[in-house]
């Protein structure tokens, strides 16, 4: 059992990337644009250039993007955990100790699920493995073996 799973890693960990990159843009597309709700539920917006929002909302839409397609995800996903994590300590955690508390759960989910990106890597489906593909380059063998190798058995 344990070696169909660990086969599928790359598999699931490209499905969670494309989960997390599409509701992490989603969060921005809302703020900038006001769709689905916008800011307020009533499709509002942030307005341009405020500080902290708006620069919120342009990593989030910007950054869930490319983890969504898996193109530099780990760069992306490391300016996107710093700004969940920016948003908890400054905006929520003043509030309250807990993220139950203080309505900051999905800042501190989203914070952890994009620094689990940047360890991992994009997984099965991204566009960085397509690209490597057309040009002929193939992964360091360390690289291709430490993906197949689960950490913790």
């Amino acid at each position: 059992m344990t070696g169909r799973l660990n086969s599928a890693q790359p598999y699931a960990l490209g499905l969670f990337r494309i989960v997390v990159g599409l509701l992490f843009a989603c969060h921005g597309a809302s703020s900038l644009f006001g769709v689905l709700g916008g800011t307020d539920g009533g499709g509002g917006t942030v307005d341009a250039g405020t500080w902290p929002g708006w620069y919120a909302a342009v990593i989030q839409l910007v950054g869930g993007t490319l983890v969504l397609l898996g193109l530099g995800t780990r760069a992306a996903a490391l300016v996107s955990s710093g700004s969940m994590a920016y948003a908890y300590f400054k905006v929520h955690q003043p509030e309250a100790l807990w993220p139950i508390q203080n309505s900051g759960e999905a800042s501190a989910m989203f914070c952890w699920a994009l620094l689990l990106l940047v360890f991992t890597g994009s997984g099965a489906f991204g566009l960085d493995r397509f690209i490597a593909a057309a040009r002929g380059e193939r992964e360091p063998k360390a690289a291709a073996d430490a993906e197949r190798t689960p950490i913790a058995a």
